[in-house]
C-alpha cells in the first residue's frame, strides 16, 4: 500500500465517521464511536471521584461555597440559552459538581457531563466572584460544547493515520520508516492537534463570556482577569503556533471584542 492510498483510505474514513452538532455554534464537530456520552460521562465522573479521594478538598469555607455558587449560576445560565434555542434536554445527562481543592496549581477544569473542580492557587488571580465566574464560564463550555468528545475523536483519528503510515511505508528501511513516522507525528501535531486545541480555548472563551454574562456577570471583566492570567505568568509562554491555547494577548483582545456580544445576549434574558 502507497502512503497516497493510505491516507485516502483515512479521508474516506473522516468523511464517514459519526458526527455531532455543536448547540453554540451550530457546527458540525467530529464525534467517533466509543466517545458518546453514554460512555465518556460515567468514565469521566469516575474520573472525577478518584480525583477528590487523593485531592484535600476544601468544604465548608467562603471560597467554597462562591465556587458552587458561581458554578450553580451559570449552570442555570447555559440551561436558560439551550432552552430558548430549542435544546430543551441537552443537560438531562449532566451531573454538576463544583469542588475547591486546595493546592497551589493555578488552574481550574470540568470534566464531560459537568464535574467541576477549582485549585486554591487559582483564587489570587480571579480576584472576586466576577473572576471565578469568567473562569467557570470558560471552563464549564468545554463541557457543553463537547470538547472532550472531540479530542477523543481526534486523538483516535491520528492513531488510525500513525497506522496508515506505518503500514504504508512497510517495505521500507526501519530508518526511512521511522523518518516517516517522525514526520507523520510532527506535521499532524503542529498543523492538526494544536490549532484544533486553540480552536476550543477560543470557541470556550467565546461561549463563556455569554454565559456569564446571562448568569449576571460583568462580562468586561473577562479581559480584564486574562490580563492578570498573562502578569501571572510573568509573559513565559511559547509561540502560538506551538501551544495548545492562544496567547494572553489574543484572548485579552478577543475577549474584550466579545463584552458587547455577550451584554446583548444577556439582555434577551432581561440581565443587564
Amino acid at each position: 500500500m502507497t502512503l497516497k492510498k493510505a491516507i485516502s483510505i483515512l479521508g474516506i474514513v473522516v468523511i464517514f465517521v459519526s458526527c455531532a452538532t455543536n448547540p453554540f455554534t451550530g457546527k458540525k464537530t467530529l464525534a467517533l464511536p466509543g466517545t458518546e456520552n453514554s460512555t465518556l460521562f460515567p468514565a469521566a465522573f469516575a474520573q472525577y471521584n478518584q480525583v477528590l479521594s487523593e485531592s484535600n478538598v476544601v468544604t465548608g469555607t467562603k471560597d467554597s461555597e462562591m465556587i458552587t455558587r458561581v458554578g450553580q449560576r451559570i449552570a442555570v445560565a447555559a440551561e436558560r440559552w439551550l432552552n430558548a434555542n430549542g435544546y430543551q434536554g441537552y443537560l438531562d445527562d449532566y451531573k454538576w459538581e463544583y469542588k475547591l481543592i486546595q493546592s497551589d496549581q493555578v488552574n481550574a477544569w470540568c470534566m464531560p457531563g459537568g464535574k467541576i473542580a477549582f485549585y486554591t492557587g487559582i483564587l489570587p488571580i480571579a480576584q472576586n466572584e466576577t473572576g471565578i465566574a469568567a473562569i467557570m464560564g470558560h471552563e464549564v463550555a468545554h463541557a457543553l460544547a463537547n470538547h472532550g468528545q472531540q479530542r477523543m475523536s481526534s486523538g483516535m483519528l491520528q492513531q488510525l493515520g500513525g497506522i496508515g503510515v506505518a503500514v504504508a511505508t512497510g517495505n521500507e528501511s526501519p530508518e526511512k520508516q521511522q523518518i516517516w513516522m517522525q514526520a507523520y507525528g510532527l506535521t499532524t501535531t503542529v498543523a492538526g492537534v494544536l490549532p484544533f486545541s486553540r480552536s476550543h480555548e477560543t470557541e470556550a472563551d467565546e461561549i463563556g463570556i455569554i454565559l456569564m454574562a446571562i448568569a449576571g456577570y460583568n462580562p468586561d471583566e473577562a479581559s480584564e482577569l486574562w490580563k492578570r492570567m498573562k502578569a501571572n505568568s510573568g509573559g513565559q509562554a511559547p509561540p502560538e503556533f506551538l501551544s495548545t491555547h492562544p496567547s494572553s494577548d489574543s484572548r485579552i483582545a478577543n475577549l474584550k471584542s466579545l463584552a458587547p456580544k455577550a451584554k446583548a445576549e444577556a439582555k434577551k434574558y432581561g440581565v443587564t
